[in-house]
């Protein structure tokens, strides 16, 4: 990693009388997840760069000391052999300047004022190093001088890992520190110009992203043959085809392509460092596309829309309303956090702005599943009492055709079999939802850095798998859920009719059984006598 930091200025310039007052620095920290970080990412009434690492703590502190012109590196001594060595590169004569390594003892509760020091010979060579002990507590401090022009400063520090134990996620942060002035605190602006380099081995990609190309053109794959063969199943039962048939065949072919673009995206970060702006573009489109495209399917099946009903009822049409631009404004949040950088202000709040719609997204598509299932549980008690009540007011032999349009029996047992679907419909989409949502927070917490894409493999899997068991279920074929009765259910195996209450026939009843979601059109007699 290196880092090359230029025009680093303060406005109002740092007087003699405030160098104690403002601190200015960065530190570097180390961890073995995206999980678990320091203290650094907490919220702290304290500055930092005046704080002494302490020695269980992977950290490094570079300090801008305005008075000497000298950047300060300290770290504890116990964690010098977790932490790579910070070289800086002299603008003079762009080489790395070699320091003494000096040990100093500074208290936990740091106030801030540099200990007393004492000046001391160390080598032959002229170096100087400075050394002060006040408690048991050791640290290491290094000291590298940087350019000043003016009142703007700039320096370049690199590292390099030299062992299995230094590997590690790092980050990397910038502090502005400013003491309290009177009753209030003075504003100190800053700005400075910032490039810094980020290289793995093979490439630029963080270790936990290196695989990610290789695993979105994999999984595009997949989502391309899954596609394919639904087409088949649409060519082959075109008599059963709904137009959200169509609809859902889209889908699987808008992820493969999103994927696509997503894969080329990495390949060219991995081998150059920074994206091609026109494959990010397509990338984003695509993305945005299969995102609206996914909630609009998911909220056309559990409206019961070309299966129930061949309209949507003006409840529906308002989640559409809603649902609808959430997806647009969740992806342009998504868009924004890609393309900006983390410790950004505009960073944290798109993201919490992407939390919260995709919270709102995710709970609005469950709406019209609930109001179908109420639907279907009305229509099913309905069916059921119209038929009983026929049944004892006619005491007519009722009719069990293999068809969807007539009977009085058929569409309530119809019903009830949509009915349970809907309900696993229902189980599935909460599955999916926290499954991608939550496990996203188990792998940052509990795998190591180098196994990050993880998240992403199970993410891509759990879509596949989603898509594949919704196809499945709604399927275009005569023997679909909708058009016949469970056969899972031992009361649906078979359905009694009460053929006659009087005359020859009484005591005797006709049983019918359900054979391939059609009633046979012969039965057997038998006698309750």
């Amino acid at each position: 990693m290196t880092v090359n930091v230029s025009s680093l200025s303060l406005n109002p310039a740092v007087s003699p009388d405030d160098v104690d007052r403002v601190s200015v620095g960065f530190s570097l920290d180390r961890t073995r997840n995206d999980g678990f970080s320091t203290y650094l990412d907490e919220e702290v009434d304290y500055c930092i760069l005046k704080k002494t690492p302490e020695p269980d703590v992977s950290v490094v502190i570079l300090l801008l000391d305005f008075r000497t012109d000298l950047i300060k590196v300290r770290f504890s001594s116990e964690a010098a052999s977790l932490l790579p060595r910070i070289l800086f590169v002299s603008e003079e004569n762009g080489t790395a300047l070699n320091t003494k390594l000096l040990k100093s003892s500074e208290p936990s509760s740091d106030s801030g004022k540099n200990p007393p020091k004492t000046n001391e010979n160390a080598d032959g060579k002229g170096e100087k190093s400075k050394q002060s002990t006040t408690s048991s507590q050791s640290m290491v401090e290094q000291k590298h001088p940087f350019h000043k022009d003016g009142e703007t400063y700039s320096f370049q520090f690199s590292f390099n890992i030299s062992s299995d134990k230094q590997e590690g996620l790092y980050s990397l942060y910038f502090h502005k520190c400013v003491a309290k002035k009177g009753p209030a605190n003075d504003q100190q602006l800053f700005s400075l110009d910032i490039d810094i380099t980020e290289k793995n081995p093979e490439s630029y990609l963080s270790a936990g992203e290196i695989p990610l190309p290789k695993l979105y053109i994999s999984m595009a794959l997949f989502f391309f043959l899954s596609g394919t063969v639904w087409i088949h199943i649409l060519r082959k039962r075109r008599n059963d085809v709904f137009k959200i048939h169509w609809l859902m065949a889209a889908l699987p072919f808008t992820k493969s392509l999103s994927l696509v673009f997503h894969a080329i995206d990495y390949h060219y970060i991995s081998s150059q460092g920074f994206p091609i702006e026109g494959w990010a573009v397509v990338y984003y489109i695509t993305h945005l596309l299969k995102g609206a495209l996914l909630f609009i399917t998911i909220a056309l099946i559990g409206t019961g829309w070309a299966f129930i009903k061949h309209i949507l009822s003006d409840k529906d049409k308002k989640i559409f309303m809603i649902v609808i631009p959430l997806q647009v404004l969740a992806n342009v949040a998504y868009i924004i956090i890609e393309s900006t950088e983390e410790g950004t202000t505009e960073y944290g709040l798109w993201k919490e702005i992407l939390f919260l719609v995709d919270l709102l997204c995710c709970g609005a598509i469950l709406f019209p599943v609930v109001w179908s299932i109420r639907h279907l549980q009305e229509a099913s008690a309905t069916d059921g009492k119209d038929f009983i009540g026929k049944l004892h007011t006619t005491h007519s032999i009722a009719v069990f055709p293999g068809t969807q349009s007539s009977g009085d029996v058929l569409p309530a047992a119809i019903n009830l079999a949509k009915l349970k679907l809907f309900r696993h419909y229902y189980v599935m989409i909460v599955c999916y939802i926290y499954f991608t949502r939550i496990i996203a927070i188990l792998i940052k917490i509990a795998v190591p850095f180098q196994w990050k894409w993880l998240y992403q493999l199970l993410d891509e899997m759990a879509t596949l798998v989603f898509f594949v068991l919704t196809g499945y279920k709604f399927r275009p074929a005569s023997d679909n859920p909708y058009l016949q009765l469970s056969q899972d259910d031992e009361d649906d195996l078979e359905m009694e009719a009460v053929v006659t209450t009087s005359g020859v026939m009484e005591g005797m009843k006709k049983v019918k059984k359900v054979v391939n979601g059609s009633a046979e059109p012969q039965g057997e007699w038998e006698s309750t006598a």
